[in-house]
């Protein structure tokens, strides 16, 4: 087993803790009270505005990070609505502008998340794009802890917790 590694490479099974704050500093993500996010380096498992960020970091450092839109979940797609009637809706259900659905794609049975963004007379308008499109992203990140990525978590991209090895 090699040593770990001194900073932030490819490769490289990264902990952060992190808090994601809004233009108007409204915290929409923190690792806070929780485990820190663990990922492996350069195999896009986070945002690319903040994996490109954080190379050459070492355990204990803080930075602040911008990500602009493209960088992050991307522009708003114009072409992400869609136009539901309310009858779409379970009857006991009270529809608001805003609210956030969890709804499954009828013929992939996949799970999409949509937000209501406008409610006119028989029509309910969802905004399917990513709850953060569009948006500057403001983190805040502390490096906690590095290691060199096992080639199982290489080959499956993906960290495995480290109660599952032997």
């Amino acid at each position: 087993m090699t040593d770990n590694p001194n900073t932030v490479t490819d490769g490289v099974v990264v902990s952060m803790d992190y808090t994601l704050r809004l233009d108007d500093g409204q915290v929409v993500d923190t690792s806070e009270g929780r485990e820190p996010l663990a990922f492996v380096q350069g195999q896009n498992q986070i945002i690319p505005g903040l994996e490109n960020a954080l190379y050459g970091m070492a355990v204990d450092d803080e930075k602040a990070v911008d990500v602009e839109p493209q960088d992050g979940y991307g522009e708003i797609n114009p072409n992400a609505y869609q136009d539901v009637p309310p009858s779409a809706f379970p009857s006991e259900m009270t529809l608001t502008v805003g609210q956030n659905l969890t709804m499954q794609h009828q013929s992939t049975g996949q799970t999409v998340q949509a937000r209501i963004s406008k409610i006119e007379s028989g029509n309910v308008r969802l905004d399917l794009n990513h709850p953060l499109a569009g948006k500057n992203l403001h983190f805040q990140v502390k490096i906690v802890g590095l290691r060199q990525a096992t080639e199982q978590e290489v080959a499956h991209g993906h960290v495995h917790d480290a109660s599952s090895h032997h």
